[in-house]
């Protein structure tokens, strides 16, 4: 019999037992199994992928001073004060364009003179300097002659006399003759104003003239001139081309006078106009005006 037939049934027992805590002691020591995953049958839900964030959008540029400043200005909001403002500061600045232009022109005149212009300028002017002295010396003259004659009243009705038929030569009312100049403009394409032809005897009253005559008009004092279709009327009276000017006076002070520079012979002819001058020692000035008695100036010796 083999040693395990021949033992007793106790150690047999006891041996089964040895190995039955044996077998539990290796359970016990080994993990549990993890019971393997069942095959998927459906295909499980793929997860959603994350959302890729959105590009922030770039802040704006600062901008310069400039820029704000354009900005701000443009487009402009005007209101009505400032649009009526802007207005009378254009007519203003308008106003004084036009008012140095006009001095350049004349002083620019001046600077292209040529030296003869020139020194015909100056000439005329100490003549008018040498008549106003002249017609002073008269005037102190006469009242020494008041003074000192022995028939004041006598002296006096002369001079009254005198006097009359001065201020008669300078109201038209009596005729005169004496040296001067005759000034006709021909005036074929119809450019001349009245406004010209006052420019005109402006300048030779300036000049020294004693009495004017125009197309068979005294002009006086009085006198005005205005536009009448194609021609120009002179206190009232319509006169037509050619403008036949009848002037007395020194004829070195009056062809001068209206030959400066930029004068009224280079506008005249600047409006295609023709003038032609010509002196005389023995011109008549015959228009008459009839003596009109003031309406409200009187005599303040009365």
């Amino acid at each position: 019999m083999s040693d395990h037939d021949g033992k007793p049934a106790g150690e047999r027992g006891d041996a089964r037992d040895d190995s039955a805590e044996s077998g539990n002691g290796l359970r016990k020591e080994l993990p549990q199994e993890v019971p393997a995953a069942a095959p998927a049958t459906e295909e499980s839900p793929k997860e959603p992928e994350p959302r890729q964030a959105e590009p922030k959008p770039d802040p704006e540029p600062r901008l310069t001073g400039r820029q704000r400043l354009v900005q701000g200005v443009w487009p402009p909001r005007v209101t009505r004060a400032q649009l009526i403002v802007a207005v009378l500061l254009f007519g203003l600045g308008f106003g004084l364009a036009v008012q140095v232009a006009s001095n350049s022109d004349s002083d620019s005149a001046l600077r292209g003179a040529r030296q003869e212009d020139l020194v015909r300028i100056l000439d005329e002017l100490d003549d008018r300097t040498q008549r106003l002295e002249d017609e002073k010396q008269g005037l102190e003259k006469q009242r020494d002659e008041l003074e000192n004659s022995s028939d004041q009243a006598e002296e006096a009705r002369k001079q009254t006399i005198e006097k009359e038929r001065q201020l008669g030569i300078l109201a038209g009312t009596v005729a005169a003759q004496g040296p001067g100049i005759t000034m006709t403009i021909q005036d074929t394409k119809g450019t001349v104003e009245a406004d010209m032809l006052l420019d005109a005897i402006q300048e030779l009253r300036a000049a020294g003239a004693e009495a004017i005559q125009v197309n068979g008009v005294r002009v006086v004092a009085g006198t005005y001139l205005t536009d009448s279709g194609k021609g120009v009327g002179v206190d009232g009276n319509k006169i037509n081309a050619p403008y036949r000017f009848k002037v007395i006076g020194k004829s070195q002070d009056l062809e001068p006078a209206l030959n400066i520079p930029g004068g009224v012979v280079q506008t005249l002819e600047k409006e295609q106009a023709t003038v032609t001058i010509e002196r005389s020692t023995d011109i008549v000035v015959d228009a008459l005006r009839a003596a009109k008695r003031p309406d409200y100036a009187r005599s303040s010796s009365q």
